[in-house]
């Protein structure tokens, strides 16, 4: 059972090489809203931008550097592997594969997940996207009370039907889909992030008994079933509280991605974990430090405060509070539409500017309810 305060997933920051190419992917694709145009605080040469829900809510947003000239990185140990977004159900997953594929993306699934069915595809940096189902959840092998507890093969059938090439590559909406209809929409963000470790129970200890998250699975990576795939969440593991770890040691035969993350273009640089309040923030703080985890001084971000620390094999993990949020320097309706700079860097706006490629925003018209 959990024993801290933190309350889900808060956003993901990964690395690309071009804003524009970027947010006309996530937002004329994907449907996704451009919530905020700023700067990496810590590098402030280079765009930092954000995409989320129409309302902006913590756990819908996905955040991109831009490092024009960054190499192609590759997940391996101390990575994200992918991250995955939440549709409603079966069709609306189906509505995504069709979408897609007519826009010429390639896409892998749909796959039974035992928890969910999803697809994957990649974005134009190589970043590994899943699409997944709210549903049957994390219950649907295990009793709630007891979710976690057991370590649960794969189940042989859904084995083999995801094995069955002929049929997955089949298997999509029947009629093209060139908007994102109502049943189709990404609003309630982020499904689980699955980033690898080398020692599964090690990565364990970290999210169990350091960070206080519910072990709610222990099962095999379905590709790949002499590998562990673990997952950590809230009480019930609901979608937007998950993050999951492949473990991969490096030698095993077998293993792909086993050597260390290069970081680059398609790659995460972090990922944040949400916390009510600054207190709660500080309470896990101490705790890092005191268990002999390298922690940062608490970072003002405007639209949340963070610290950052490192899993134990290296990823960056931040600890972001809720709010203020990201209407605290704009309106809804100018969401993303200007760039905004933090007050200290103000004085520098025109060299700043300078420095930077202009971004076109497209019109945001939302996704009819």
């Amino acid at each position: 059972m959990t024993t801290g305060n933190i309350t889900g997933l808060h956003h993901i920051t990964g690395v690309i090489r071009d804003a524009q190419r970027s947010v006309d992917f996530y937002t004329q694709v994907l449907g996704l809203r451009l919530i905020k145009q700023t700067v990496n605080f810590d590098d402030p040469g280079a765009y930092h931008i954000y995409f989320g829900n129409d309302q902006a809510t913590t756990g819908s947003a996905i955040t991109f550097f831009e490092w024009k000239h960054t190499p192609q990185g590759h997940p391996g140990v101390g990575g994200t592997h992918h991250v995955a977004l939440t549709v409603a159900d079966y069709d609306g997953l189906l509505k995504w594969k069709r979408r897609l594929t007519d826009l010429d993306i390639s896409v892998d699934g749909p796959f039974d997940r035992h928890y969910f069915t999803s697809i994957y595809f990649k974005d134009p940096d190589g970043l590994i996207i899943e699409i997944a189902t709210r549903e049957p959840g994390m219950a649907v092998d295990e009793e709630l009370d007891k979710i976690g507890t057991a370590f649960l093969s794969p189940p042989k059938e859904m084995m083999i039907r995801n094995r069955d090439e002929e049929t997955i590559r089949a298997t999509t909406w029947a009629e093209p889909v060139p908007t994102v209809t109502p049943d189709m929409r990404l609003d309630d963000g982020m499904h689980h992030i699955t980033a690898i470790g080398s020692d599964i129970h090690r990565t364990d200890a970290f999210f169990s008994e350091l960070l206080g998250l519910r072990k709610v699975k222990m099962t095999s990576n379905f590709d790949d079933p002499d590998s562990a795939h673990w997952y950590w969440g809230n009480e019930n593991g609901a979608p937007g509280t998950l993050i999951t770890y492949f473990e991969r040691k490096p030698g095993a035969k077998k293993h792909i991605h086993y050597k260390p993350v290069q970081m680059g273009a398609g790659q995460t640089h972090h990922y944040a974990l949400s916390v009510p309040d600054a207190d709660t923030q500080l309470m896990y703080r101490e705790k890092l430090i005191k268990a002999g985890f390298r922690v940062s001084p608490v970072m003002e971000r405007v639209y949340f405060q963070s610290i950052y620390t490192n899993d134990p094999d290296g990823h960056i993990v931040e600890i972001a509070t809720a709010g203020p949020g990201f209407m605290v320097d704009e309106d809804y309706g100018s969401l993303g539409s200007t760039l905004k700079l933090p007050p200290w860097l103000e004085q520098h706006r025109n060299i700043i500017e300078a420095r930077l490629k202009p971004i076109n925003v497209p019109m945001w018209e939302g996704v009819p309810a």
